[in-house]
């Protein structure tokens, strides 16, 4: 990378981390965090699941097993992840659980130029379709498909209730749809707490680009998903084994830190001084399922 290209990323990384009024785009910010994973073997840039994982890969692969777990994932499915990032899920996915077809589709086209490369490199494109589209209108044909996932994606889509309308449109009949999600915590009593909880959520949802009209509560997001059509709806917080848990590491572990662009890095130790409770008090973490009824 030349001085300009640096110059012109660091700028980038100011803007986007430190400029209340940027307003960029999912794909953008995507394209900017393209090298900014934590993780040593892979390239997952999700948050992880901390119940019994060593270190950032293994919470990475923890959450995605855990997704696969909730959809009762099997070597018979098609499965459709949205969201795929650089598709280390759906590698891990392919090896734990070798369903007959995983078909993804994602909107940033530098993660789907380099997913792809890595499931040529393994030999996997034969059963692993990875593909530059949309949540909210999939080229997918009609109750094609047995399980749907989203994994730490879905806040951003424009929005959340037309990828449940599109995922109720390509599952087949008694097909299951499975999210990580973030979404914010139902609002406390307490003034103070009420207001550091929606300053919270409106730091986070200004740096992801996550549209007001995402921004509700597991009860709500239970009707939605209801209302799409599906039956069985589940929500389950796992907040206390994601940000906790993760926060804790990055404070014992500066060399993940440093794996991060350097304002990246600045903006992340200026949290970790603070509990995680402050750190995350607007957020939820989820996971909800709901299966298409047969």
């Amino acid at each position: 990378m030349n001085r300009w290209q640096t110059l012109k990323t660091h700028l980038s990384f100011l803007d986007w981390l430190f400029n209340p009024l940027q307003d960029r785009e999912v794909a953008a910010i995507y394209d900017l965090l393209a090298d900014q994973s934590p993780t040593q073997r892979g390239r997952y840039l999700n948050l992880g699941y901390w119940t019994e994982a060593i270190d950032v890969d293994a919470a990475c692969d923890a959450l995605a097993a855990l997704v696969a777990d909730t959809a009762q994932l099997n070597h018979q499915d098609c499965l459709l992840d949205v969201g795929f990032g650089f598709g280390d899920q759906d590698l891990y996915w392919w090896q734990h659980h070798q369903p007959r077809r995983i078909i993804g589709l994602n909107i940033t086209t530098s993660q789907v130029v380099v997913a792809r490369q890595r499931v040529a490199a393994l030999g996997l494109t034969k059963h692993i379709d990875l593909r530059h589209g949309s949540a909210t209108a999939m080229q997918l044909t009609a109750g094609s498909v047995d399980k749907v996932v989203a994994l730490e994606c879905a806040f951003h889509f424009r929005t959340r209730e037309r990828f449940f309308a599109e995922a109720w449109r390509v599952l087949r009949p008694g097909g299951r749809l499975v999210l990580a999600d973030i979404i914010p915590l139902p609002l406390v009593t307490d003034w103070r707490w009420r207001l550091l909880q929606r300053l919270n959520w409106a730091l986070i949802a200004s740096r992801f680009a996550i549209p007001g009209a995402n921004a509700y509560p597991a009860p709500e997001y239970a009707k939605r998903l209801a209302a799409a059509g599906f039956a069985h709806v589940e929500l389950r917080s796992i907040r206390d084994e994601v940000y906790p848990p993760l926060h804790q590491y990055l404070r014992t572990h500066p060399e993940v830190l440093a794996r991060l662009h350097p304002l990246l890095r600045f903006a992340v130790r200026l949290a970790l001084p603070f509990d995680a409770q402050t750190v995350y008090a607007g957020l939820d973490y989820v996971i909800a399922t709901a299966v298409k009824p047969g």
